[in-house]
C-alpha cells in the first residue's frame, strides 16, 4: 500500500446497475481487494440508486476529502461503474487536490482506457493501491445544458454529429448486445444519415462546413474503445479535433473497424486539428460526452490544464 493511503479513507461510490448489473457482480471481489490492500487505511462503500444520488454522493465525498489533507495524506474518491459514473466522479473532483480512483464496471469504460487504467477492474484496484497520482487536463463545456446547469467537465470526447446520434441511440438501448451496442447503433443510424452543417469557432476563427462528424477530444476514446482522437495528449493543454468530411454511407461503414485502432485517420476523409477552445454549433446537432447527454448546441469546449488528480499506473 502507498503511504498516501496510510491513515486515509477511500470512499468507493458505485452504481450497481452499471454494465447491466456487471458492477454489482464485481463489487465483492473489488471491495475484498481494496480491504486487503489497505492495512493502514479504511474503505467506505456507497451504493447509489440513480444519477442524482451518485452525483450527490460524489460531491459530498470530495467536499469532505478536501478537509482531510494532513502530512501528505488525503482521503480519496473512488468511482466504479460505466463512463457515466466516471463523468460524475471527475466533475466532483475537478480543480481540487482530492485524488480520484476509477474502476471500470460498465459497458464502454472509455475514460479508464483514455487515462491508461485499462478495463480490468482488479488491475484498476491495484493501480489505486499503488498510489501513483497524475495531474491531467480536462475539457470544460459551457452552454445551456440538459440538467439545467451551464457547465460540465468532460474527460473523453464531445460528440455532436453522426457519432453523437449513435451515442444517444446506444445509451437508450434496453437490450444488451454484449458490448457491441455502439456498433449496432451505428448500423441503425447509417440507414438515413446525411452530412450535417457545422458552424464552429476554432480558437477565435469562424469555420463553416458540412461533415459526418467532428469529435472534440480531451482523451482518445469513446463508443466502447473507438479511438476517435488517437493522438490526444492528457497534458498538452489542447483539444484534439477529428473531422470526418462528407463521405458515402458505405465509406463511413468501411471506416468503422479502423476506428478501434485509430487507423481511420489515414483516410482522405479524415482531418485532424488541435485547438484550445472550440465553439460547436449547427443545424441538427446535439452534444454528448462521456456517455452522457450534454444538451443542444451551441456549446463551448475549452481545454483546461492540470484540472484533475487521478491514480494511474506507474510513476508519472
Amino acid at each position: 500500500m502507498s503511504q498516501l493511503h496510510d491513515g486515509a479513507t477511500l470512499t468507493l461510490v458505485v452504481n450497481p446497475s452499471a454494465g447491466r448489473g456487471r458492477a454489482a457482480k464485481l463489487l465483492p471481489s473489488v471491495t475484498a481487494a481494496l480491504v486487503a490492500g489497505l492495512p493502514g487505511g479504511s474503505l467506505k462503500v456507497i451504493r447509489t440508486t440513480d444519477w442524482a444520488d451518485s452525483k450527490r454522493h460524489c460531491e459530498e465525498v470530495v467536499a469532505a476529502a478536501e478537509e482531510s489533507g494532513v502530512d501528505g495524506r488525503r482521503d480519496s474518491l473512488v468511482v466504479m461503474g460505466g463512463d457515466g459514473m466516471m463523468h460524475l466522479g471527475l466533475n466532483a473532483a475537478a480543480q481540487t487536490q482530492v485524488p480520484l480512483g476509477v474502476i471500470p464496471g460498465g459497458r464502454g469504460n472509455d475514460f479508464c482506457r483514455g487515462v491508461g487504467v485499462g478495463t480490468d477492474p482488479l488491475a484498476a484496484v491495484q493501480t489505486i493501491l499503488a498510489g501513483h497520482l497524475r495531474r491531467i487536463d480536462l475539457a470544460s463545456v459551457t452552454g445551456k445544458l440538459i440538467d439545467g446547469s451551464e457547465h460540465r467537465w468532460v474527460g473523453c470526447i464531445v460528440s455532436t454529429g453522426f457519432d453523437g446520434r449513435v451515442g444517444y441511440r446506444a445509451d437508450q438501448m434496453k437490450r444488451s448486445y454484449g458490448g457491441l451496442e455502439y456498433v449496432v447503433a451505428t448500423l441503425a443510424e447509417l440507414r438515413s444519415f446525411e452530412p450535417l452543417a457545422y458552424r464552429m469557432i476554432v480558437d477565435g476563427v469562424p469555420r463553416e462546413q458540412t461533415a459526418m462528424f467532428i469529435a472534440v477530444g480531451n482523451a482518445a476514446y469513446y463508443g466502447g474503445g473507438m479511438q476517435a482522437c488517437p493522438n490526444a495528449d492528457l497534458n498538452d493543454g489542447l483539444l484534439d479535433l477529428t473531422v470526418i468530411n462528407p463521405v458515402s454511407r458505405a465509406t463511413l461503414l468501411r471506416l468503422l473497424p479502423s476506428m478501434f485502432t485509430g487507423g481511420f485517420v489515414k483516410d482522405p476523409a479524415a482531418e485532424l486539428l488541435r485547438a484550445k477552445e472550440v465553439v460547436l454549433d449547427g443545424d441538427g446537432l446535439y452534444a454528448m460526452a462521456d456517455g452522457e447527454e450534454l444538451g443542444p448546441v451551441p456549446v463551448t469546449v475549452r481545454a483546461v490544464r492540470d484540472a484533475l488528480s487521478i491514480y494511474v499506473q506507474g510513476p508519472q
